[in-house]
């Protein structure tokens, strides 16, 4: 999910990478900070910046031995994060981790059991730092204790709704874990649902993994935790359970990339985009709409239902193509990869009303719609 979209700058200039911000919530006991400890094992070479509540549950050592305790870890242990601080307070501590010098390449928010992920998710649409882009907010549940949570806390139904990815987590303890997963989709609106023993779902849901051979003088969280030593794993080697996917409950994300040499026509893209199926949970990379744009080409950035568009100057170098990679669960790759062929469109003039609903998601615009947090 949030990969490093760009961020407009002024003269036609190549825009800075913005880092994503990914909410990770879900009630007390779902396994969040086994989620986010399984990630900083398991970050492919990837640097992630972490703002927690309770600073006792990280592990600090991994954290220190990688020289990242300092500059990319943010504590706050004064209860519910969305009480506790503003959007302008938030915008300092992201300011932090989002600095060059710490090399941080995804910041993720754990949020305490007893916030509320529609105002964490607020803060971050409303930050007005230009290094962090929202990363969508991933909502973690308790297989096992699902039907006792929903009738202590009803209003986890609300917050499925809103989430862009749901881990349904300790599926293995569930008693019926299909009727779970199936109960589970059915509350949620359009987002990507996992299922995850132990916390361990593929880094690549949430944020673009680095080669560790990219992180020349630095240790990497791969480095520290050697994945055949069997440290910090419950099941063996390969941080899924075992030696390999087989006999665990453990399902991948669906993949595929799209490259045509033909510009895409903005009306049928929007069809596109507005039509996208459920556990269509992020699409990247770059588009060129031909005549309609010739000077731009314009970054996708899309999570859950959450959609940005970032224009920036063609460079005199640039191969005018479009590039998209599209991540989901159970999704039909092959019939995605149709529909987006059918915007292709070679016409030589532009549609003279034909980007007003890309403007509309361009940052700044003034038809820009209302920031809700799973997009408009």
């Amino acid at each position: 999910m949030g990969n490093n979209s760009a961020h407009e700058t002024d003269g036609g200039r190549r825009p800075q990478q913005q880092i994503p911000v990914v909410v990770l919530a879900g009630f007390l006991g779902s396994g969040k900070t086994t989620l986010l400890n399984h990630l900083l094992h398991r970050s492919a070479g990837s640097r992630i910046g972490a703002i927690v509540n309770d600073f006792g549950a990280i592990e600090i050592d991994a954290l220190a031995v990688a020289g990242a305790l300092g500059d990319s870890t943010v504590s706050l242990g004064n209860g519910c994060l969305c009480c506790a601080v503003d959007a302008g307070e938030l915008d300092v501590y992201l300011g932090k981790l989002a600095a060059p010098e710490t090399g941080v390449d995804v910041i993720v928010i754990e949020a305490s059991g007893l916030a509320e992920p529609q105002e964490l998710v607020r803060m971050v649409l409303a930050s007005e730092h230009p290094g962090i882009v929202y990363g969508g907010l991933v909502e973690v549940v308790d297989a096992a204790e699902f039907d006792d949570t929903r009738a202590r806390h009803p209003e986890i139904d609300r917050h499925l709704a809103l989430a862009d990815l749901v881990v349904v987590n300790k599926l293995d303890r569930a008693a019926d874990p299909e009727r779970v997963l199936a109960l589970v989709g059915s509350l949620t609106d359009g987002a990507a649902v996992v299922p995850a023993t132990y916390g361990r779902i593929d880094p690549e849901f949430l944020f673009d993994c680095r080669p560790s051979e990219e992180r020349i003088g630095q240790l990497s969280f791969d480095d520290l935790h050697d994945h055949g030593d069997g440290r910090g794993d419950d099941h063996g080697t390969d941080g899924l359970g075992g030696s390999g996917h087989a006999g665990h409950l453990h399902t991948g994300y669906d993949s595929l990339s799209f490259v045509s040499d033909v510009p895409l026509d903005p009306r049928r893209l929007m069809r596109f985009l507005d039509s996208r199926p459920e556990g269509l949970y992020r699409i990247k990379g770059h588009v060129d709409l031909g005549p309609n744009d010739p000077r731009n080409r314009y970054t996708m950035h899309a999570v859950g239902r959450f959609l940005r568009f970032y224009p920036e100057s063609w460079a005199p170098a640039d191969e005018r193509r479009t590039q998209l990679v599209l991540i989901g669960s159970g999704i039909d790759t092959e019939a995605l990869g149709s529909e987006l062929k059918g915007c292709e469109s070679d016409a030589p003039h532009a549609d003279e009303h034909g980007m007003w609903g890309v403007l509309r998601y361009v940052q700044g615009s003034e038809d820009e719609p209302d920031p809700e947090p799973c997009g408009g």
